[in-house]
């Protein structure tokens, strides 16, 4: 059936089995722009019929995903198990008209006449052998889908991938209620996409084996047939499926490691889909111009590298007071002391790329390296420079106005007078302060710490020298 002239209307539709992941949020993402360039209605389901594995953390994971990232469903969330009745009696209808039936037989009958017959037992294919005989029984049974004897092959159009074609010989009879009672997948996502009224079905490449099952059960029950598109799936550095060691890492976790929302949205975006050689867009400009004809049925490269660095282009933007708020709402109470938290954020915020990154080095400034590192504290380990620490301390202790150009200036003039170079002198002084040679200016550093913690964080340097 056509959809062209009928309300655009998509879903998302996760198990609540794990949390959202990088595929799944591309998945969500593209279903959202479409529905929104397209003026439609994004929906949101909870595939919670894996009563074993499912559960209703993981459904506040997702749901608290979705939020965090602005990818709002704009009706009621649907749960799937509390429309398990209507999945039954369209199981029972089916019966009746004949287009399903009981099957008796259990999973080791099936694979023994297979591979009696030469099967692969990888895969297994059922023969068929309770389907003229649907009667009532005591025996424990599932109810299985009869696929009509008068075709000869399955086609779909896909929106991305164009034609596409499965033989009947590659479909069995398949299980559409498990024996317990409960129904599969491929039944109820048939049952409850006709309820939502989903136009398009939108979802990863991996579901295209679904799909011939899915349109032979709409037809079957009377249901117009949505139109489809498999997405690419999201590949690693090695060009092969995500893994949990490259980045398939939960959104959750992508959260508490300080990327933007918008950053990861933009990011993720690029993934499979393009328009011209722009990078950067605003979500206004995404609805705007997302179209699936403009998605690759190639895989596309998950690039840590290069979402890092859009991350950090978005940190620019923000003001220090915007990055003030993130960090606090995020990370806690530690960044508590405004006045200093702040200088810290326009000091650090362009050497950074993460929000927990910009966190840590401004927690680190404002608490003071807990130890050295050898590979800075070996080099300073001369009775000179604690001696020339110690001078330091006093030049500095008896600075009367103490800002960064003073401090910075009197550096310099004492670096001149000891016949030392200027980086002889600030290297030691950053370290003292933040347990390191690189980083912001030490003078910058040293008055935004105040003298007072400058002088301390100095002393215990050339303490912890003197007794190495």
């Amino acid at each position: 059936m056509n959809n062209a002239t009928n309300p655009v209307r998509v879903r998302f539709a996760p198990s609540p089995t794990g949390h959202l992941h990088i595929g799944g949020l591309r998945t969500t993402l593209f279903n959202w722009l479409f529905a929104k360039h397209n003026n439609g209605k994004f929906l949101l389901r909870i595939e919670d019929t894996d009563r074993e594995r499912s559960t209703q953390a993981y459904t506040d994971s997702i749901i608290a995903s979705l939020e965090w990232l602005g990818l709002i469903p704009d009706e009621p969330i649907m749960i799937q198990s509390s429309r398990i009745d209507e999945h039954i009696q369209l199981a029972q209808a089916l019966i009746e008209q004949g287009k399903a039936y009981r099957c008796i037989c259990t999973q080791e009958e099936v694979l023994d006449r297979y591979t009696s017959h030469g099967g692969n037992p990888e895969q297994v294919k059922y023969d068929g052998k309770c389907r003229n005989q649907n009667k009532e029984t005591d025996k424990p049974y599932v109810i299985r889908f009869a696929i009509p004897e008068d075709i000869d092959s399955i086609v779909f159009n896909d929106l991305i991938r164009g034609t596409v074609t499965i033989a009947r010989d590659q479909l069995d009879d398949f299980i559409i209620v498990r024996s317990d009672g409960t129904p599969m997948y491929n039944f109820v996502v048939v049952a409850d996409d006709a309820y939502m009224r989903i136009s398009h079905i939108i979802r990863g490449e991996e579901h295209i084996i679904n799909t011939p099952k899915q349109i032979l059960l709409y037809q079957a029950c009377n249901y117009a047939i949505p139109t489809f598109a498999h997405i690419p799936l999201v590949l690693g550095p090695s060009g092969q499926k995500l893994s949990k060691r490259e980045a398939a890492t939960s959104v959750i976790e992508y959260k508490k490691a300080g990327f933007l929302p918008e950053a990861l949205i933009n990011y993720l975006v690029r993934l499979g889909w393009s328009h011209g050689d722009q990078e950067k867009f605003t979500r206004e400009e995404l609805i705007t111009y997302f179209d699936l004809s403009q998605v690759s049925s190639s895989g596309a490269i998950f690039d840590i590298e290069k979402l890092l660095w859009l991350n950090s282009v978005y940190m620019r933007e923000k003001t220090d007071e915007q990055l003030y708020d993130l960090l606090h709402t995020e990370y806690g109470h530690i960044l508590d002391n405004k006045n200093m938290a702040i200088p810290l954020i326009g000091l650090y915020k362009e050497r950074t790329r993460a929000l927990k990154e910009l966190y840590d080095v401004i927690v680190n400034t404002i608490q003071g390296p807990a130890e050295y590192h050898d590979i800075y504290l070996q080099p300073l380990r001369t009775q000179q420079m604690v001696a020339l620490l110690k001078q330091l301390v006093n030049k500095l202790e008896h600075l009367s106005v103490w800002n960064a150009d003073s401090i910075t200036n009197t550096i310099k003039i004492f670096a001149k007078e000891m016949h030392q170079k200027i980086a002889d002198i600030m290297n030691p002084l950053r370290v003292a302060l933040i347990g390191q040679h690189s980083g912001p200016g030490a003078g910058t550093l040293a008055a935004l710490l105040g003298k007072e913690e400058t002088v301390r964080r100095l002393t215990r340097l050339y303490d912890t020298i003197e007794r190495m």
